[in-house]
């Protein structure tokens, strides 16, 4: 019983015991389930329900059950490789209310376990291309000699041939049916053609080049997903877990929940993302960021999961469940990135089928062209004077041969999934071939000030009250508000009160102003903390006009409790790396451009000593997104640069977007195409040099395929190029393609950029 059949009662019932959960949808192509739902959900949770019924369904006691039951509610679909499971609804337009979410199947952990699988595919492919080739030269060396029966040279042959189209007959047969022809059955139509008329050794040696091709063309991706499935491998499966008694147990690593202490010893991998409670090491983070050197940890530092503790032996605190990790996320996404294909893959995989077709009826209209429009013999080859001339059918197989695709087929994806491997293993994440694309095509970058090129870990540098002397309230009522709020100036004023031993105060009535600051009652009076923009609007408009501006360098938040004003400034460290990146970005002929919510002196200051082509300061959120439109609706190509949190907006509006700080921000998975791990802004200038030598790859493999095709089909056509060549022009084409692509996981990087068109 197929997994359709097995599976189709038990998503039923998924979907009766989920409220939320509206359809589901299993693609065999490429092996996902997508679920449909309605309002916010715990996706950890959906998953987790989706794998124990799908694991259910696995129950010999599952088998026999009935696909679905008579008034069910739901409504079965089956197109081709989609089946899909919906709950009745009342109209269409409901639909449009539903989130899909694609869940990539099998789980990250089972895909971790296809390694081994996939090494003997491309070890089994390379025995049958060996073995198919020793009998040919086998085959070749007896015809040479004239050695044996009559019989025993085109049966060393044909053993080649049973070898060497093994695979490919594995691969087309199963689709005959289904009318799907591919180029696995232009390759045995041509072997089996080219014995028809005696050419034995001609099919014999198609078919070694196309099964060696095939199987290099399986090491190849078995290297990019190597590099790819190092990370899944690093999925931890236990964890040490740490009773309130102090008694430890080793539990599976799902059932650690937040807030669970767990003991990481030296050499083991830390199990879930949390934070250090006692013992100091250091952590190897390069399996997940890229970073090259140990980081140290201490009471306090973040460790994530995947990594691997070095030295001490640390407890920590977890801070959230397996399935939410850092890594988790990374596997997801790159999951998903393997199945988005770039616009010039989408191409060449809409074409495909239709130039095979394509190809097949242009090849017999040519064998009749040739045999009756202008005398071609049809089936044997002519020899006179020592000059040969062929026969159409040997025209028209060595015609089929030198125009099949198959390098074509192969430049584009080879080559994007090579760039993802190379990116994932340095720190580098892209969301699918297109992001890749468009990241090579970008002339601005618009770079957000803090957390991208600053740290975003602000420092209160001074507390001040108007009139002087009421510091500390100002101090405590600000470390009051900022308890209830997240962003870099909140979490700094909440080191500041801690170190200072400040206590809150009672507060009613919290409110969020969206990129303008915060309001609240404190000790029953209103009470106002943000930019100064803030109090620009009001009545306070002329009050505000007259404040004095920060000193330059350092950020503020004013404010205001009844008679009481005061102002907290605050300093954001510039990154070391910021300015060597902007360098060689302008180096590259790209222009930057900083976005900042920040005043323009502070800002100004930041961008002399970086700089950085263009500022635009003083920015609330949807003034940035704003500047992003301008700056796209200038023709040139845009990419954001943002934390992935506050800056999702503009993200959105760009052209690729960038997002920092990825290891704990969800926000930064969903709106950005290039994730940069543990905040390296170097590693932007990698992706854009990644993203050129991968486009320049991709277009050298276009141009070899293509050429070869051409100029082959023309020789064919003209009837001057035997079948041997043809079949050694086009595989070796298909190897220099797959040999190409390889070279993108040699290094993303190289060491003199040229400049922009």
């Amino acid at each position: 019983m197929d997994a359709h059949a097995r599976w189709i009662p038990a998503l039923a019932d998924f979907l009766r015991q989920t409220a939320r959960a509206q359809a589901v949808e299993w693609d065999d192509a490429r092996t996902e389930i997508s679920v449909a739902t309605i309002g916010r959900v715990d996706e950890a949770a959906l998953r987790r329900c989706l794998e124990e019924t799908l694991a259910a369904a696995d129950d010999p006691a599952q088998v026999g059950r009935e696909d679905l039951p008579p008034q069910s509610g739901l409504r079965l679909r089956r197109v081709e490789d989609r089946v899909s499971l919906e709950k009745e609804r009342g109209c269409d337009e409901v639909a449009t209310l539903w989130t899909w979410r694609r869940i990539p199947w099998p789980t990250p952990a089972e895909v971790a376990e296809l390694d081994a699988g996939e090494e003997e595919e491309w070890k089994v492919l390379a025995a049958l291309a060996g073995t198919c080739g020793v009998l040919g030269l086998t085959g070749f060396g007896a015809d040479l000699a004239g050695a044996g029966p009559p019989w025993l040279v085109p049966a060393l042959y044909i053993a080649a041939m049973v070898a060497g189209g093994w695979d490919a007959a594995k691969d087309a047969i199963p689709n005959l049916p289904k009318g799907k022809l591919d180029i696995h059955f232009l390759m045995l139509a041509v072997a089996i053609g080219a014995s028809f008329i005696g050419a034995f050794g001609e099919g014999a040696l198609l078919l070694f080049l196309f099964s060696f091709a095939g199987a290099l063309e399986h090491f190849a991706l078995y290297r990019t997903r190597r590099e790819i499935h190092a990370l899944f491998r690093a999925a931890p499966k236990t964890a040490t877990l740490l009773d309130p008694d102090g008694a430890e147990r080793v539990v599976p690593v799902e059932r650690v929940a937040p807030g669970d202490r767990v003991l990481v010893r030296p050499g083991d991998t830390f199990p879930v993302d949390g934070v250090v409670l006692t013992g100091e090491s250091a952590a190897d983070e390069s399996s997940l960021t890229g970073e090259a050197h140990p980081v140290s940890k201490r009471p306090g530092d973040e460790v994530y999961s995947g990594t691997s503790n070095l030295w001490g032996a640390v407890e920590a605190k977890c801070l959230r469940p397996a399935s939410e990790s850092a890594l988790q996320k990374v596997i997801r996404l790159i999951q998903e990135a393997r199945h988005l294909r770039a616009p010039s893959q989408r191409f060449t995989d809409k074409f495909g089928p239709r130039y095979t077709v394509g190809v097949l009826a242009v090849t017999t209209l040519m064998f009749f062209i040739w045999w009756l429009g202008f005398g071609v013999a049809p089936f044997l080859n002519v020899t006179v004077d020592g000059q040969v001339t062929y026969s159409a059918f040997y025209r028209a197989m060595t015609l089929l041969v030198v125009a099949s695709p198959c390098a074509l087929v192969l430049s584009i994806p080879s080559a994007i999934l090579a760039a993802i491997a190379w990116g994932a293993r340095h720190g580098i994440l892209f969301r699918g071939g297109a992001a890749i694309e468009q990241l090579a095509a970008v002339e601005v970058v618009a770079l957000d000030k803090t957390g991208t090129l600053t740290t975003g870990d602000l420092r209160v540098v001074s507390v001040e009250s108007f009139p002087p002397g009421r510091e500390r309230d100002v101090a405590e009522i600000a470390f009051t508000l900022e308890r209830r709020a997240s962003h870099p100036i909140a979490r700094a004023i909440q080191r500041y009160g801690e170190a200072e031993g400040l206590h809150p105060r009672d507060l009613e009535g919290f409110r969020s102003l969206t990129g303008k600051g915060v309001r609240a009652e404190v000790d029953k009076s209103t009470c106002l903390l943000g930019r100064r923009e803030l109090f620009e609007g009001g009545p306070l408009a002329d009050w505000a006009r007259d404040l004095p501006d920060p000193p330059p360098g350092l950020s503020e938040v004013w404010f205001l409790h009844g008679a009481l004003v005061g102002r907290i400034l605050l300093e954001d460290m510039v990154r070391d790396e910021s300015a060597e990146v902007l360098r060689r970005l302008r180096e590259a002929g790209l222009r930057t451009v900083m976005l900042t919510g920040d005043r323009a002196g502070t800002a100004q200051a930041v961008a002399e000593r970086l700089g950085i082509d263009e500022v635009r300061a003083g920015l609330s959120p949807a003034g940035k997104v704003d500047a992003v439109r301008g700056l796209t609706g200038g023709g040139k190509r845009v990419a954001m640069i943002g934390d992935g949190v506050n800056d999702a907006p503009c993200l959105a509006a760009a052209d690729i977007a960038v997002a920092m700080g990825a290891r704990g921000s969800d926000a930064a998975l969903e709106q950005s195409d290039v994730v940069l791990m543990n905040d390296r802004i170097e590693n932007f200038f990698e992706a854009f040099l990644l993203s050129r030598r991968a486009r320049r790859i991709i277009r050298q493999n276009i141009v070899i395929s293509l050429g070869t095709i051409v100029v082959m089909v023309a020789a064919a056509v003209f009837g001057i190029v035997p079948i041997t060549l043809g079949v050694l022009a086009h595989e070796g084409s298909t190897v220099v393609v797959c040999l190409n692509s390889m070279r993108l996981l040699r290094g993303g990087v190289v060491s003199s950029p040229r400049p922009h068109r």
